[in-house]
């Protein structure tokens, strides 16, 4: 990289934080006091997330302590191999819709394990970059601002998981091999 492009990363969010309340005082906007109604109500939304991200982070954590997840990855070994997807990774795929906390976990495991530049260290690299954490979004989200009724959010969401997995595959094998 060039010095100008480490000068313009290392400059961007100050500007950028300076920029923009000078750009609301210069609008007429109470700077001060539109920040501070915003922190109360991001303090609010906060609060009535917790139950939710407590909900969902014991469901998580009884889902791996019980083996259901190690079970679950090698029911299915033998049909991922045929497709070309590592069996190793599916405890990947499997969290990282759940938690990305979790599933970053596994992956600083796998990548530990089988190395940066091995074939499951660039496929679980991927795959954290390219999937969501769906559950999450649905349950603290969706639950802070009261939606109870997901429609097809659930659905979509675990569709665009499910294809963002099998990019990820289909892109390592013709990158990686």
């Amino acid at each position: 990289m060039t010095d100008a492009f480490i000068t313009v990363s290392r400059w961007a969010i100050p500007v950028l934080l300076f920029l923009i309340p000078l750009y609301g005082y210069l609008r007429g906007v109470p700077v001060y006091e539109t920040f501070v109604a915003g922190a109360e109500d991001g303090f609010q939304v906060a609060i009535k997330i917790i139950p939710f991200l407590v909900g969902m982070l014991v469901a998580i954590s009884v889902f791996r302590a019980s083996g259901a997840m190690d079970l679950f990855a090698r029911a299915l070994n033998p049909f991922l191999h045929l497709v070309g997807i590592p069996g190793e990774v599916l405890p990947l795929a499997v969290m990282r819709p759940l938690s990305g906390g979790g599933a970053l976990g596994i992956a600083a495991e796998l990548i530990g394990n089988y190395g940066p530049d091995s074939f499951i260290g660039r496929l679980a690299s991927v795959m954290q970059g390219t999937t969501d954490t769906t559950f999450y979004v649905l349950t603290v989200y969706f639950g802070s601002i009261g939606v109870r009724h997901y429609r097809y959010a659930l659905a979509l969401g675990l569709i665009a998981d499910i294809s963002s997995l099998l990019a990820a595959v289909v892109i390592c094998h013709l990158l990686f091999g």
